[in-house]
């Protein structure tokens, strides 16, 4: 039998595996319950600014039969905090938020801070990876970053921030330049402190927000740049992007990740239809986590891998009221599936 971590290796190589793995890295697409909390001892937002209670807390989801990877950190805050943004850190049952803005505008960029690897939030998680590698369990290890949309719309007012791409469009491809020089020293830092694989997560990068247009000019480039720069360090990259793909299928096929991760407003038959080259992750609705019963939970991830999904996974971070047990139910649902293997397409 296949450990976790060699399953999800295979899996983004498009090998044939015993199963599908069942992963939530980490990031936007957080993992953490107040459920785990309770269980495990282990709390927010304690384990925002602590490394060893960020790595126990990510360790207990798998310990606690839920999902096959350990990711960190628990938010999309880290980077536009080291950039200059004011967050608050939130309580146990909310997610820390970028409260003031440290630019107005995207000529501003200047005003920014460089990411220290050696201080605040962005140590913690670095530590917290090391202490999770030092127990040398055979779990893969997953790195997180925030897109680079995401983080430039977290860096001033996001409605200006869209505006400006247009109309300033010199000095924002300037601004995000700079955001993305900072992501790879970031990710970079993640990879050699021992995570195995890079999860970007870019929500507020979306074809429906930016349109196949700037999507390709803004997102695509910028996120191929990181990818490019991090693939000599990693086992696998991912994508996520939230909201409807339909208009940007063309778009995503320039994209140079490993993996395609989407939210569940998307359909998997189009996107493996429609994408060509990418292993495909999702996408089980991160409200049915939340609010269904575990039955129902392991019904639609079985429907999920039905579709053709390589590696299961929810559509977005999932709820903090969420059921540990429709966690198992979904993981379980991967541990009992018979393989079926479906090939990405070829160009």
């Amino acid at each position: 039998m296949l450990t976790p971590k060699e399953r999800l290796n295979l899996a983004l190589k498009n090998k044939q595996v015993d199963r599908p793995p069942c992963i939530c890295p980490g990031g936007m697409m957080n993992m953490i319950i107040e459920d785990l909390m309770d269980i495990s001892g282990y709390k927010w937002p304690e384990a925002h600014t602590n490394p060893e209670i960020m790595a126990n807390l990510a360790i207990s989801m798998y310990k606690e039969g839920g999902f096959e990877n350990f990711g960190v950190p628990f938010c999309m805050t880290i980077e536009a905090e080291a950039m200059g943004a004011t967050v608050d850190l939130g309580n146990k049952t909310t997610e820390p938020r970028v409260i003031k803005y440290p630019i107005d505008s995207v000529v501003d960029w200047r005003k920014l801070k460089s990411i220290n690897l050696n201080e605040g939030r962005e140590k913690v998680v670095l530590d917290a990876i090391k202490i999770i590698k030092e127990k040398n369990l055979p779990v893969p290890i997953m790195a997180n970053l925030t897109g680079p949309i995401s983080v430039a719309s977290s860096l001033m007012e996001p409605m200006n921030f869209y505006k400006e791409l247009v109309r300033k469009k010199e000095e924002a491809h300037k601004f995000i330049s700079f955001v993305t020089d900072n992501l790879i020293q970031f990710g970079k830092a993640q990879l050699l402190a021992g995570a195995n694989v890079i999860t970007i997560s870019d929500p507020s990068g979306t074809g429906e927000i930016l349109g196949p247009k700037l999507f390709k000019e803004f997102a695509i480039h910028y996120l191929n740049r990181i990818i490019d720069e991090l693939k000599d360090y990693t086992d696998g990259t991912i994508i996520h992007i939230c909201g409807r793909l339909k208009s940007i299928y063309k778009e995503l096929n320039d994209l140079h990740s490993d993996v395609i991760s989407f939210d569940s407003i998307s359909s998997v038959t189009q996107v493996r239809k429609n994408v060509n080259n990418k292993v495909v992750m999702g996408n089980v609705s991160t409200l049915s986590i939340q609010n269904s019963t575990p039955n129902e939970v392991e019904k639609l991830a079985n429907t999920c891998m039905d579709l053709g999904v390589n590696i299961l996974s929810p559509a977005c971070g999932i709820g903090i009221k969420s059921h540990i047990e429709n966690v198992r139910a979904m993981v379980n649902a991967a541990k009992k599936r018979k393989y079926v293997y479906f090939t990405r397409k070829c160009k």
